[in-house]
């Protein structure tokens, strides 16, 4: 196939892709109450999940009042015109992709296999799967655990009794979004790991020999990606990383393996 050929195959897939996505924020656009006060709204509650379970930690090991978080004490605000109806649109689009993240692997899938030998088609066997897998944990691990702890934080923190929380929609929506998104593609680090290792970029060994530069660039992410200054909320961001580190190693060896085996 020429060049022009491939662009419009690509493009197929991604107007399907887009389609996909388009009816998948419909949807959040319809639902939007749900939406919004169950999953946008919910790390601002004090009875959401990762709260309660603050508290019950709390009470079983006898941790203190301060750790148990009985109240969130800050208000959300909007500043512009439109501003409640681009939040609307926004989420939306935002809930839609997510998704819709799953068919749009399915198709780029769909787009890479004919280029591949039969030989590289087994292994990236489930690739899909695995990818969509990653994805969905890092959203949970960042919804559930690294967003509630940040905004545990930071609405808790004051310079002054004088000043006031008052959060604007857009500020609070691009932190939350930030925070699960940005998880969500640091979790694919194995499937980068795979396609890296499958084109021989890089070995084991070089990741071995470099885990302690590893471990200094994920120190730096895990204070990147969580924008509270205490150390527990970046170790629990630090240690997930940590592993996947590990789980990527596994992945290179397994993959290494595999093409010593096809050229002997």
């Amino acid at each position: 196939m020429s060049f022009f050929a491939h662009l419009d195959v690509l493009r197929k897939h991604l107007i399907r892709s887009a389609l996909v996505i388009a009816l998948t924020t419909i949807w959040a656009f319809c639902y939007y109450d749900f939406v919004f006060d169950k999953i946008i709204l919910g790390p601002k509650k004090a009875d959401f999940p990762t709260y309660r379970i603050m508290c019950w930690i709390s009470d079983r090991f006898n941790l203190g009042t301060s750790y148990c978080l009985k109240e969130i004490s800050f208000k959300i605000i909007n500043t512009e015109m439109a501003g409640q109806f681009n939040l609307q649109l926004n989420s939306s689009v935002i809930v839609g992709i997510i998704l819709g993240f799953p068919y749009l692997l399915f198709e780029l899938w769909l787009f890479i296999k004919p280029a591949l030998h039969l030989r590289e088609r087994k292994a990236a066997r489930g690739f899909v799967f695995y990818a969509t897998l990653l994805f969905l944990l890092g959203i949970l691990f960042g919804y559930y655990i690294i967003a509630p702890y940040s905004i545990r934080f930071l609405v808790g923190f004051h310079v002054s009794e004088v000043i006031e929380n008052q959060i604007t929609i857009d500020s609070y929506l691009s932190s939350i979004v930030t925070l699960t998104l940005g998880t969500g593609i640091i979790f694919e680090m194995p499937i980068v790991v795979l396609i890296l290792s499958g084109l021989g970029l890089l070995t084991p060994k070089l990741m071995r020999s470099s885990r302690r530069y590893a471990v200094v660039i994920m120190l730096i992410i895990a204070a990147v990606v969580t924008p509270t200054p205490d150390i527990q909320t970046m170790l629990i961001v630090f240690l997930p990383l940590m592993i996947l580190y590990e789980i990527s190693i596994m992945v290179a060896v397994r993959v290494e393996r595999k093409n010593m085996q096809a050229q002997g």
